[in-house]
Order: structure tokens, then C-alpha cells, then sequence
């Protein structure tokens, strides 16, 4: 009997703890005895920002309890407390759990209760902190050193101590390979380019080589099958490493990147849908001039073909909308062609400007901006042409009040520019050069070939300049 009471007694317990186990929801406690009536936050990574996911406010003993129905998605989240302090937390399997720490040194203090993998990861960081508050302080002493001995000796151990981080990593992902953090870890790592360099048929090593192994093996160690990578700061990182590291600024090689790396998503909707945005996004707002050509192809190919299904139809038509505005009149790309009257009621076509370079300007005699750039554009242009250049202005004012246009080109000086108007609105240059502000230049090359878009006017010299010394090929 009493054996069997025992066993009962076991299946009971049993029970329970795989109750507790799959209890669905989440509830995350943290104490800080100095956090009193605080506003606190739980936050989470996503790609290469930080998301806030909910707000309390601590009680009278610094206790901030999170908590919510449904499980939170597996990641690195932040704990953000007063001052701009905090510290992270893995929230996976567990979710049930209590981290205990002091204020000014949260991890060297850190206790966790009810979560493994927090307990792992606080073990690593502390082991890591002190490695890097030994480098720091090697560091520090490589500043004052004061002879190439001494130098190489703290370089040396800088050396080491990097090795001893990395190997911390490499024996975790050995000991605990089941935790997240050990997928963390491995997401880390990056290809080992080998020792071994081959020789080109003429004989010489290949100097490219660790380069493009390097490339080819960037993501070897990524699971593009698990999303929760997406909620570190790993995998962010990575990403813009490949585009903006390993991926030269040519379009045509940044859509072949973003091609390879979207088929690999493909394993994962979440991954996938991150992976497509994150491309398109950063094209659509770079700074540097081109890449919008991402932008066109990302829309063409993926938005376009029915392969991004979480945009509503409102969304998916401005995407396309926006991307067939830019297609027409992408940098590489031949001028649209223009025809438009001048001043004099003579058609000029741009296609027809007699020059070598073709600085095609798009203005409004009301616009500010237009007052204060278009004289530079004038200046910069006449110099250009002092100095024996083959330039020469297409310059098409937006607006249709000739009284006011023939005034700014008077009192400007620009009889030399082939100056047009479209009174009779024949034209769709709007849409074919994307003018929704002015002004807006392009430079063409004598094969009206755009080689530049929306620069500032003092920005032509250095263009055509650099045309000049590539033969316009570039």
C-alpha cells in the first residue's frame, strides 16, 4: 500500500510540474531594492532596433512585475529602468520566472530564480565582464607603454583574452547546446577563412580569395528557420555587415545580395517578411546616391509577383506606385526623352542638347530654394565651361505663369540655358523624373545617359569632374 501511495504521489508531482511548465502566459519579476515607485520597462530586440512591449511601475520595495496571457516570443528582451539603465534577459521556454539585482551593478549582482537559461547567461556574463575589464585595463597600459617590447607583450595578451571570450562561447555551445543562447552564439560566429591560399593560373596567389570565402561563407552558422533570431542583436548586425561590409555600393551586386539572403529567409514567413522589408527599406531612404535601384527591383520582384501577402491592397499600390515613378529614371539609366518650347516658341528635345554633359534642372520661379540654387547653378556651370567642358543647361520651369518665368531668367542671367516651359501641359516630366519638390538636377552624359539625380548644385563640378577622369563609364 504503501508503495503504491508512493508512486500516486509521484504521477501527482509529475503532474503538477508539467501543469506549471506549459501554464500559458507569462510572468516576469524583477526586484531592485533601490527601484522604488519606478517606471519600468520590458522591452525586445527586432532586427537592429529595440521595441517597447510593455510598461509598470515598481512597488514600494522596488518589485516591477510583468505579466500577459500569451506567451511572449522567444528572444533577448530588456529590462529598462530609471537613468537609461538596464540590462537583458532571455524569455524562451521559461517564462515564469524572478531576477534579484542591485541598481549600479545589475549582472556582477544578478540572481535569477526559475529560469535556467537566465542562470546560464548571467554565469557567461559575468565570466565575459571580467575578461573585459582585463582588456580595458590592458588597454589603458597599452597607451603608456613605453617600448615596442612592452607594446607586443600587451598586444599579446589582448590576443589571449580574446581567445578566452570566444572559447567561453565555443564551451557553452558544447555544454548547452539545447538553450537559445548556444544559437546566439553560433549565429556569432563568422567563417574561418583557411591558411591556405590558392594560386592563379599565372602563378600568383589569389588575393581575392579570402574575401570572397569569407562572403560565400557568411552564413554558414545562421538558422534562417528560427525567427526568434530576429529578437537579438545578432542577427541585425549581421545584416548590415553582409550589405554594408561585403556587398560593394552597386546595385546590381546589393540586388544579388539581397536575392541570395531573401532565399534563404524563404524557410521562415517571419524571417522572410523581415529580411524583404529590411532590404527595401533601407534602399528606399538611403542617402547615397543610385540606390533606389534596390528599391525597383525589390518592388518588381517580390512586391509585384504577389510574394509579400501581409500588405493591404492600399499599401502594396503606393510601394508600386513610388516604384515605377523612380524605374524611368534610375542612375545608369538613358534619359526620358523631353520635348518642350523655349521663351521663343522653338521646340527643344532634350534628346538634341549639342553637349557633352546635359544638366537638366527642373525649377519654379516661386521656390525658395530655387531662388537661392539656381544662381550657383549658374556659376558653378559657367565655369565649368571657362575651363573648356562641353556643358550645357535644359532647364524646365515647372510652373506655367510665362510672365514670371521670363522675369526670373532676366533678372538670373540665364540666356545661355535652353530655358522651357510647358504652358500647354503636353508634357509628363513630372512623372517621368519624379518632381514632386524643386529644384532637381541631373547630370547626363553625351549618350543622355543619367550619371547623377537630385544633387545640389554645388555638387556638379565634383561629378562631372569625376566623369571627366573615368571617361564617363562609371
Amino acid at each position: 500500500m504503501k508503495k503504491r501511495f508512493l508512486l500516486t504521489t509521484i504521477s501527482m508531482l509529475a503532474f503538477i510540474w508539467s501543469s506549471y511548465a506549459q501554464k500559458p502566459g507569462y510572468q516576469i519579476i524583477v526586484q531592485i531594492p533601490n527601484m522604488k515607485d519606478s517606471t519600468c520597462y520590458l522591452a525586445r530586440y527586432y532586427g537592429d532596433k529595440q521595441y517597447l512591449i510593455d510598461t509598470v511601475k515598481s512597488d514600494n520595495q522596488g518589485i516591477a512585475v510583468f505579466e500577459g496571457k500569451t506567451k511572449l516570443p522567444g528572444g533577448i528582451y530588456l529590462f529598462v529602468y530609471p537613468d537609461k539603465h538596464y540590462f537583458e534577459m532571455i524569455v524562451d521556454k521559461e517564462q515564469y520566472f524572478t531576477m534579484e539585482t542591485s541598481w549600479n551593478d545589475p549582472i556582477s549582482d544578478m540572481t535569477v530564480k526559475g529560469s535556467k537559461d537566465n542562470q546560464l547567461f548571467y554565469d557567461y556574463l559575468k565570466n565575459a565582464i571580467s575578461i573585459q575589464k582585463a582588456s580595458a585595463q590592458l588597454t589603458e597600459s597599452l597607451k603608456t607603454a613605453k617600448t615596442k617590447t612592452d607594446s607586443t607583450a600587451i598586444i599579446d595578451q589582448l590576443k589571449a583574452n580574446d581567445t578566452k571570450l570566444n572559447s567561453s562561447r565555443d564551451d557553452y555551445v558544447k555544454e548547452h547546446p539545447e538553450t537559445f543562447l548556444a544559437k546566439v552564439f553560433t549565429t556569432m560566429k563568422e567563417p574561418e577563412v583557411p591558411k591556405e591560399i590558392p594560386v592563379l593560373p599565372n602563378g600568383r596567389k589569389d588575393s581575392t580569395f579570402a574575401y570572397y570565402y569569407f562572403k560565400s561563407h557568411f552564413w554558414d552558422n545562421v538558422d534562417f528557420s528560427d525567427n526568434r533570431l530576429l529578437r537579438t542583436p545578432v542577427f541585425g548586425a549581421k545584416l548590415e555587415k553582409y550589405f554594408d561590409d561585403l556587398t560593394p555600393k552597386i546595385p546590381d551586386s546589393i540586388n544579388a545580395s539581397a536575392d541570395l539572403v531573401v532565399a534563404k529567409a524563404k524557410v521562415d514567413s517571419e524571417m522572410y517578411r523581415y529580411c524583404v522589408w529590411w532590404v527595401t527599406y533601407t534602399y528606399e531612404t538611403s542617402k547615397i546616391m543610385g540606390m533606389d535601384a534596390v528599391f525597383v527591383h525589390m518592388v518588381e520582384n517580390y512586391y509585384m509577383n504577389g510574394k509579400t501577402w501581409w500588405l493591404d491592397s492600399t499599401s502594396m499600390s503606393k510601394m508600386v506606385d513610388r516604384a515605377r515613378k523612380i524605374a524611368p529614371n534610375l542612375v545608369g539609366s538613358t534619359a526620358p526623352e523631353i520635348a518642350l518650347k523655349d521663351s521663343a516658341g522653338k521646340w527643344q528635345i532634350l534628346s538634341k542638347v549639342p553637349a557633352k554633359y546635359t544638366v537638366l534642372v527642373f525649377w519654379d520661379p516661386d521656390c525658395g530654394h530655387c531662388q537661392k540654387e539656381v544662381p550657383v547653378l549658374k556659376h558653378v556651370t559657367d565655369s565649368l565651361k571657362s575651363k573648356g567642358i562641353s556643358v550645357m543647361v535644359y532647364a524646365v520651369d515647372i510652373e506655367v505663369d510665362a510672365e514670371k518665368w521670363r522675369k526670373f531668367i532676366w533678372e538670373k542671367g540665364l540666356q545661355n540655358w535652353i530655358n522651357v516651359n510647358d504652358i500647354q501641359h503636353q508634357s509628363n516630366f513630372r512623372q517621368l523624373y519624379d518632381i514632386y519638390s524643386t529644384p532637381v538636377i541631373y547630370i547626363l552624359d553625351k549618350d543622355k545617359k543619367i550619371r547623377a539625380k537630385r544633387i545640389g548644385p554645388e555638387q556638379v563640378p565634383d561629378v562631372i569632374d569625376h566623369l571627366e577622369k573615368t571617361g564617363t563609364k562609371s
